[in-house]
């Protein structure tokens, strides 16, 4: 019966199966998937719904310093505790990579209420870098 909490949804992107049907993400993956899809969107972009999403997409521009990892983990965090009521955010780590000096990795941790299975996942958010 908890895992019925967890969901069936569109996989994310969008796919067809082996038998041609839409594609569907179960469980813990659907919850992935739509953690996701949360921080992919834009605040505003959405019609009908302009306050869904994340409003990290505002750093693209942004140096590379500390302030903007905080605000980036500021965003993350408020997107995910508004639009995902199937998880706890345990914490979110933003650290720049050194492979990549346009690319934040940010590193969320978070409880499935459900099953109080503790999970992560790291997002690779891209800005633009500066000169």
């Amino acid at each position: 019966m908890e895992r019925d909490y967890l969901g069936v949804g569109w996989a994310f992107p969008v796919d067809v199966d082996p038998r041609g049907r839409i594609a569907v993400a179960r469980f813990e993956r659907d919850i992935e998937q739509a953690i996701q899809m949360i921080l992919l969107t834009p605040k505003g972009q959405r019609v009908r719904r302009f306050d869904f999403g994340c409003q990290i997409h505002d750093l693209m521009f942004a140096p590379n310093d500390a302030t903007t990892m905080g605000l980036a983990s500021y965003y993350v965090e408020e997107a995910l505790r508004a639009w995902e009521p199937r998880i706890i955010v345990t914490s979110v780590d933003v650290r720049g990579d050194d492979a990549n000096d346009g690319r934040l990795l940010i590193d969320i941790n978070y409880e499935i209420k459900a099953t109080h299975d503790r999970r992560s996942l790291v997002f690779p958010f891209y800005r633009m870098p500066g000169d």
